[in-house]
């Protein structure tokens, strides 16, 4: 399972830019990588472990802004078609291959 976030937040203050910094690096300490700019994905296990994920996206939204979080399954998430460009970054392993459960 997969859980993308989509964000929209203002940057026009020094606090505002400030609330997006901090979002954002939270973002990648919680393990989320960027698709696009304010577009970040994240693999989760299984339905408790996405909704744990939400509970700490909650936690640490901005106040201001929009935030928006979508759970879909691996199977469509891998039905992404890159129509101009490429999916992920150079070097990024993203999938499943080396998933071990316990």
């Amino acid at each position: 399972m997969r859980l993308v976030i989509f964000f929209d937040l203002p940057v026009d203050t020094a606090l505002q830019r400030k609330s997006y910094r901090v979002f954002r690096k939270f973002l990648i300490k919680d393990g989320y990588l960027m698709m696009q700019e304010s577009v970040y994905s994240k693999m989760v296990l299984d339905g408790a472990a996405a909704d744990s994920a939400i509970i700490r996206l909650r936690k640490n939204r901005p106040s201001q802004g929009l935030v928006q979080v979508l759970k879909v399954t691996e199977k469509q998430f891998a039905s992404i078609e890159d129509i101009t460009g490429r999916h992920g970054g150079e070097g990024v392993v993203d999938g499943t291959d080396r998933v071990v459960v316990l």
